[in-house]
């Protein structure tokens, strides 16, 4: 089996010891759960600051190299965010459904285990701006709980798996308002294996 998880800076782990991202966490479990059965190949596909728009992007060349059986979105976080105030949307509501929409139908073109995964923020504090943004960029709960919605739309219309994770995290489980600390993707980890194990995909 081949799982694929595309998505940004909280897939990969920023901040965080290697491997211990909740994409990691769940490879390493996969490995070791099937060791004695069909070997699992995991591919973490996450590029720090990317949209949908650059997934879209870099899609087709990723998807060709690895043939997946399963297809995981993580993604969405940057797609909310804005430039010192909502007029000036990195990605539009608009655009974002409509990317999510075109990511949904290449993923169908491949497989029928296509999942996507919610998104989530902690306290805005630190993100309103950012505070390492040189640029403006703001993050906020507000934003991210209507991008999260249109997720959970798309995938009622498309008939696709979605996971809702934003009632399982608070703000003590991200160490910078927008990305999990390790308790946060350990929570993360366990929600998704928990659904991957009881639709019986892995």
């Amino acid at each position: 089996m081949k799982i694929v998880i595309f998505g940004d800076s909280i897939v990969w782990g920023a901040g965080l010891p290697f491997r211990t991202a909740w994409a990691n966490l769940l490879r390493n479990f996969l490995e070791k759960r099937n060791k004695k059965y069909s070997p699992v190949e995991l591919y973490d596909l996450g590029i720090d600051r990317d949209t949908t728009e650059e997934l879209l992007k870099r899609f087709d060349i990723e998807i060709e190299a690895r043939h997946p059986n399963v297809i995981i979105f993580a993604v969405g976080i940057n797609d909310s965010a804005y430039r010192r105030n909502k007029n000036n949307p990195l990605v539009t509501v608009k655009k974002f459904e409509s990317n999510l929409l075109k990511l949904i139908n290449k993923a169908k073109k491949l497989t029928d285990k296509i999942i996507l995964i919610g998104i989530s923020k902690g306290n805005d504090k630190t993100t309103i701006p950012l505070l390492r943004s040189t640029t403006g960029k703001c993050y906020d709960k507000e934003n991210v709980r209507i991008y999260n919605e249109i997720i959970k739309k798309v995938c009622k219309k498309e008939n696709t798996s979605f996971i809702n994770i934003s009632g399982s995290l608070s703000d003590k489980d991200f160490y910078d308002g927008l990305h999990p600390n390790s308790a946060g993707h350990k929570k993360i980890f366990e929600i998704v294996k928990d659904f991957l194990i009881e639709n019986k995909i892995i």
